[in-house]
C-alpha cells in the first residue's frame, strides 16, 4: 500500500513539474497569413459569395413557382440569408464611401 502511495506521489509530483515548466514558457504568437491578403482580394471574394448566395435563392425561388419543388422554407430561408448577406455588403460600402469622402474633404 505505502509503494503505490509513494508511486502515485511520484507521478503527481512530476505532473506537476510539467505543468510548472509549461506555464513558465513564453506564450507563441502565430502569425496568420490574412496579413498577406489585400484588401481589394477580401472584397472581392465577399463580393462573389454574396452573388452566389443571391444566384442559389433565385433557383430555388423559381423552382418553388415552377412547381419543381416544395421547399418553401429553404427557397425562403435562402432568399432572407442572400438579402441579409446583400445588406450587410452595402453598409461596409456605405462606410467606405463615407471614409473617402471624409478624406477627401480634409484641408491640406
Amino acid at each position: 500500500m505505502k509503494i503505490e502511495m509513494m508511486s502515485s506521489q511520484v507521478t503527481l509530483l512530476q505532473q506537476m513539474q510539467e505543468m510548472q515548466r509549461v506555464a513558465n514558457q513564453a506564450p507563441s504568437i502565430e502569425l496568420n497569413d490574412a496579413s498577406n491578403v489585400s484588401f481589394t482580394d477580401a472584397m472581392r471574394d465577399v463580393v462573389g459569395r454574396v452573388n452566389e448566395q443571391q444566384n442559389i435563392a433565385s433557383k430555388l425561388m423559381t423552382a418553388v413557382d415552377a412547381g419543381q419543388s416544395d421547399d418553401l422554407v429553404g427557397a425562403m430561408v435562402a432568399s432572407q440569408k442572400a438579402g441579409l448577406s446583400f445588406s450587410a455588403l452595402m453598409q461596409v460600402r456605405n462606410k467606405l464611401m463615407t471614409g473617402f469622402d471624409d478624406i477627401m474633404r480634409m484641408p491640406l
